[in-house]
C-alpha cells in the first residue's frame, strides 16, 4: 500500500505493508538514523518524531503515519540539541544518539528549561549501552541554556 506524509519537511509518498511498522519503510527510505534494535520499543535506537512526538518506529505501524509529520534524525538540520551532543561529546559509539537528540528536541519544544532530573525522566525510554547519561544530561541543559 502507499503510504502519503510528510517526511522530515518534505511530502513523501512510501510502500509499506498494512502490517509493517514504520521503522522498515523509514529504513528503506534511506534513512540510517532510525536504527533497528530491540523490535518492542524497549531501547529508543528507532526514536522518531510523530507531530513533534518521539514514537518508538518500531511499534508503530507504517500506514498510521499517513497524513502525518515525521522527522527523523536528518530532518533536524543543525539544531542545536545535535551541537551540544557533539560539542560536549555526549556519545561513545553513537548508536543511540538520534532517538537521544529528537527525544531531548521534543523535550525542549515542549519545555525550554527543563531540570536535570526532567530531562532523565524524558529520556528514560533511550538506552545508552555505552554509560554516556551524565554527558546525556549536560549536553540536554547546554542546549536548553544556549550555550553551544
Amino acid at each position: 500500500m502507499r503510504i502519503e506524509l510528510e517526511l522530515n519537511g518534505v511530502a513523501t509518498a512510501l510502500e509499506a505493508e498494512a502490517d509493517e511498522p514504520l521503522l522498515g519503510v523509514l529504513r528503506r527510505a534511506g534513512l540510517p538514523s532510525v536504527r533497528p534494535t530491540c523490535g518492542i520499543g524497549v531501547c529508543g535506537a528507532c526514536t522518531v518524531l510523530v507531530e513533534g512526538e518521539p514514537i518508538s518506529s518500531c511499534l508503530l505501524l507504517a500506514p498510521l503515519a499517513a497524513g502525518r509529520r515525521v522527522t527523523t534524525l536528518e530532518g533536524l538540520g543543525d539544531d542545536v540539541v545535535s551541537r551540544a551532543f557533539d560539542e560536549l561529546g555526549a556519545f561513545q559509539c553513537g548508536y543511540c544518539t538520534p532517538g537521544m537528540v529528537l527525544t531531548a528536541r521534543a523535550l525542549l519544544t515542549r519545555e525550554p528549561d527543563p531540570s536535570p532530573e526532567r530531562i532523565r525522566e524524558a529520556l528514560a525510554g533511550n538506552v545508552c549501552r555505552c554509560g554516556c547519561y551524565g554527558r546525556i544530561v549536560r549536553a540536554v541543559r547546554a542546549a536548553a541554556e544556549g550555550t553551544c
